[in-house]
């Protein structure tokens, strides 16, 4: 048994403590990570309060898991003591069903949360299957890409998974964390890019992300001049929508996609969808190889979300100030168990 510390909430809405727990031993298909950072998403405030019904105290959150393999397994296979790896929303799958088989390891049933079950990234150490184990490209900051691991797959997959054309229109719903990662991804894959946000102030700011185009998704009048124009809308945001007026916003064969968890009942209504022959989705994250994509494309193209950094050691304040709102873009911790 090794001993690992880590930052811990032991019920709803509680702050974390320190934590220290008894690792197994390392399975044969495991690597064990030295955690040098670890990104701070809205899904673990969701898991720290339960919001999901699906949390196991004491939690240890953090699933954007930037560092180093100190340890392999006899059956690990691809990865070097002290190569630089990611690991995201999963730390395992089953490696044997339909879905596995077939490249879709992030569908698949018995799929292991790094965080639900599992002891995540607000650790000094933190282990995985090595398949989930992402290494990480030379040209990537290590201090920023944390948050790619999950925010950033989450907007890339929908790109890469329907297929989009450099050609296409893509509208971004949603100017946050998701969604300023969603204007940089769909720029630099080619498209014209809209981006709808419901804060006039960050229309300049979504410009720079790569939006070509802003338009205020609280606007009706917008929204109507926007009608049957994008082949696709990625929708980042968790609170209820103009869902009607959205899907307007879509060409015949259009898909508005949905990414933010919103948690509400959503009315669609049919008579578009059937006329239209338009499509409503959403997806969770992505496969090990589309992160590995992902990676290599952010690193070709110098993506990278806007990050604010704490260290470790101030968690509850980083909590804090993303649950006030203030985070712009994404909160980065920096490992200081030392």
């Amino acid at each position: 048994m090794a001993e690992i510390q880590a930052w811990a909430s032991y019920g709803p809405t509680q702050q974390l403590q320190r934590y220290v727990y008894d690792a197994p031993p390392l399975a044969a298909e495991e690597v064990e990570i030295a955690v040098e950072y670890c990104g701070l998403c809205h899904s673990d405030l969701s898991i720290i309060n339960d919001d999901w019904g699906m949390t196991r105290y004491p939690v240890v959150p953090g699933h954007e898991v930037v560092g180093r393999v100190v340890s392999a397994g006899e059956h690990v296979k691809g990865l070097k003591i002290g190569q630089k790896v990611g690991v995201g929303w999963n730390a395992g799958s089953c490696m044997h069903c339909h879905q596995c088989l077939g490249g879709d390891h992030n569908l698949c049933l018995s799929a292991q949360p790094t965080i639900v079950g599992h002891c995540g990234g607000f650790a000094e150490r933190v282990r995985a299957h090595w398949v989930w184990a992402i290494p990480l490209p030379d040209d990537l900051d290590m201090a920023s890409a944390g948050p790619l691991l999950c925010g950033g797959i989450t907007v890339f997959s929908p790109l890469l998974t329907f297929d989009i054309k450099p050609t296409q229109r893509v509208g971004i719903a949603g100017i946050g964390g998701l969604g300023h990662m969603g204007l940089k991804f769909a720029n630099a894959w080619g498209c014209e890019v809209i981006a709808f946000t419901s804060s006039e102030s960050k229309a300049e700011e979504a410009r720079s992300f790569g939006a070509h185009h802003v338009v205020s998704s609280r606007d009706n009048a917008a929204l109507l001049k926007m009608a049957n124009s994008l082949d696709m809308l990625i929708v980042t945001v968790n609170l209820p929508m103009d869902w009607a007026g959205l899907l307007k916003t879509l060409k015949p064969n259009g898909r508005l996609h949905v990414v933010g968890a919103v948690v509400e009942p959503m009315p669609i209504p049919a008579i578009d969808l059937i006329f239209g022959q338009k499509s409503v989705s959403g997806s969770p994250t992505g496969s090990p190889v589309a992160l590995a994509s992902m990676l290599e494309f952010a690193a070709r193209h110098h993506i990278a979300p806007q990050v604010e950094h704490f260290p470790m050691s101030r968690v509850n304040e980083a909590l804090e100030h993303l649950r006030a709102g203030k985070a712009r873009y994404r909160v980065v911790l920096k490992a200081d168990f030392d």
